[in-house]
């Protein structure tokens, strides 16, 4: 059984799908430590409260995987005294500026064409895979920085659910936690005051009707089978979570033993 966080864990004023990634277990019967490792959306909309909150988590680094369209559209993240802000785009601004326009004013027509029919979720696990091949350079940096000095850390992107989502999954990975803990700490995001406020153009009786809803659901709906696809592309890569960590992310034997100590009880 997973631990729970405990219950008081903070809702946030302005910041989305916080949490503290403690509790977790490991194979081999250790926990992930609470206070060093947190995870959440972006803090492009933190009130004073809230940042008065993040400041007291006595954070050492912010791993943003946002990406420019996703910055220019909500703002950048809100600044926090002495906390080092670390920008790694785990998407294509592209694509990021093409998503959103579809999300924010896509017609039924488009969104029907785009999304129906399994597309929507078809497009989540194309995407999960991709960060898994294409940005093992990033996560590579993420898991030498926590091993060296970055803790404690959080990591978000917008939503706090796929980017960093993989990149918390990728960490706990090379910590040895239970894949059922892993896998249920990324469904957390489905929780209702956790969950992306999607936004979108035109009259509420047209732009949030329930079939325009339940197209764009698969894009925020945190799903098991999207990170399972993570999962399956390290092992179609590589072979192997050890395998991945040593040759993709080139994550040497000791600095996962000091990840470990920094991260684990």
């Amino acid at each position: 059984m997973t631990q729970q966080v405990p219950s008081t864990e903070p809702e946030l004023a302005g910041v989305r799908n916080f949490r503290d990634v403690g509790g977790l277990p490991t194979v081999d019967g250790r926990r992930v430590r609470y206070g060093v490792l947190f995870r959440s959306g972006h803090l492009a909309h933190a009130t004073e409260e809230d940042a008065a909150f993040l400041a007291s988590l006595g954070l050492h680094t912010i791993f943003d995987f946002r990406n420019a369209a996703d910055q220019k559209l909500e703002g950048p993240d809100v600044e926090l005294p002495g906390v080092r802000n670390v920008n790694l785009p785990l998407s294509d601004p592209a694509d990021g500026a093409e998503f959103w326009k579809m999300v924010r004013e896509g017609d039924l027509d488009q969104l029907r064409g785009i999304l129906a029919d399994g597309k929507g979720a078809a497009r989540m696990i194309a995407s999960y895979r991709t960060i898994v091949k294409e940005r093992t350079a990033e996560h590579s940096r993420v898991l030498r920085a926590l091993a060296e000095d970055s803790v404690p850390a959080l990591m978000h992107c917008a939503a706090g659910k796929d980017r960093a989502g993989i990149s918390v999954a990728v960490t706990l990975l090379a910590l040895g936690v239970e894949r059922e803990a892993i896998v249920a700490d990324y469904l957390e995001s489905n929780a209702k005051h956790r969950r992306y406020k999607v936004r979108r153009s035109g009259s509420a009786d047209t732009a949030y009707t329930p079939e325009v809803m339940e197209l764009l659901s698969p894009l925020f709906d945190a799903r098991a089978e999207y990170l399972e696809a993570a999962f399956e592309t390290i092992e179609e890569t590589w072979g192997g979570v050890d395998a991945y960590l040593e040759q993709g992310l080139g994550l040497s034997p000791a600095s996962r033993d000091r990840l470990r100590e920094r991260l684990l009880d």
